[in-house]
Formats: structure tokens, sequence, C-alpha cells
């Protein structure tokens, strides 16, 4: 039976396109925890993370995901010609995140400095860092991560690395797909 606190796969299979990515997929994920889902291309970890978002369902198996959810996907969603802290704010807006957690998230992810610039104009580092800000500024209590550390140099990874353990223990759950090592302490793996 599926915790009221805890994220949960029994038996989950997915099917894209006609093709099988996975089937009798199971785990549990509890407050505090982080799961890093890792595979070659084309496996179904942008998938999974998409299932668990709710925007797919599984064609087998059962998942339970009581979270408010949020999902940072390879596609950032930036409207080139918008400044950033409009489009900050249009996003995390639509989560109900204040002009405060939205000014914290931006702190997080160092894009203060960049909230007048138009997001066309950012690096490909800069609109990841973005991202990873509206996601911070979600007050969402699971986060889906897709390649979070993608485009980020040291210094970024860094801050995505503390907001993730920040995240972590006020009871968040973080599950991230990458190709790239994050270093999670305690976190759990998930091979596609």
């Amino acid at each position: 039976m599926a915790s009221a606190d805890c994220l949960e796969a029994d038996g989950i299979a997915l099917i894209r396109g006609g093709r099988l990515l996975f089937e009798a997929l199971s785990f549990r994920l509890e407050a505090g925890g982080a799961l890093l889902v890792t595979g070659r291309n084309g496996a179904g970890k942008s998938s999974l993370l998409r299932l668990v978002a709710g925007l797919l369902a599984p064609d087998a198996g059962r998942l339970s995901n009581p979270f408010p959810t949020a999902l940072l996907a390879g596609e950032q969603a930036l409207k080139p010609d918008r400044r950033v802290a409009d489009e900050l704010a249009f996003w995390a807006g639509l989560d109900g995140a204040t002009p405060e957690a939205q000014a914290a998230a931006a702190d997080a992810m160092a894009v203060t400095p960049l909230l007048e610039f138009r997001c066309g104009q950012l690096s490909s580092g800069q609109r990841q860092r973005v991202a990873i800000a509206r996601t911070i500024a979600s007050g969402a209590r699971l986060w889906l991560l897709d390649e979070p550390a993608n485009a980020l140099d040291s210094a970024s990874e860094q801050r995505l690395l503390a907001a993730i353990a920040a995240h972590r223990a006020t009871g968040g759950l973080v599950m991230a797909a990458t190709h790239q090592p994050l270093d999670l302490p305690g976190a759990g793996a998930l091979a596609l």
C-alpha cells in the first residue's frame, strides 16, 4: 500500500511509439530522498520523469505520486524575446510562488544579474540556471530534473547541488535523470 508521504512505483511499464522502454520497474522515494536515473540515450529516462510528473500514464503497473511536482525538462520553455524576470515571474507565479521566493531562487542560481536580459541573449548555461531557479521557486515538494547539470560550469553545478541539498534537508524529494555524475549523498540508483 502506498504511503501518502512517498513516491512509489510498482511494476510499471511504458511503451512509446510502439517500443517498450521499460517494464517491471519498481522504486520508492521518501521525504529527503534522491534517486539518480541513468541509462543510454533512448532508454526512457526522460519519459520516466514525464510519467512521474503525470504527463504520461504507465502501460502496466502502479504509480503513486502524492506530491506537488516540478519538472525541469531538457527544453527550458523560455521565450527568447521576454525578459528573464518576466519569464521567472510567469512560470513561478503559476505555482503560486511569492516574489520573495522568486528572488531567493534567482539568488540561489546567481541569475539576479540577468533579470533584465532577454532570454534570447543568454548562453545555454545561463538559460539552464534560469530554469533551475524556476524549479526552486515553484515550492514543489518533488523535483524531477532531466539532465540538470547540462551546460553548467563547475560553479553553477555547485549551486545546483547546494539547492538540491537544501531542498532535501527540508523533506523535499529529487529524482534526476543524468549522464553526468551528480554528487547526491545517499541517493538511490536506478539504471534503465
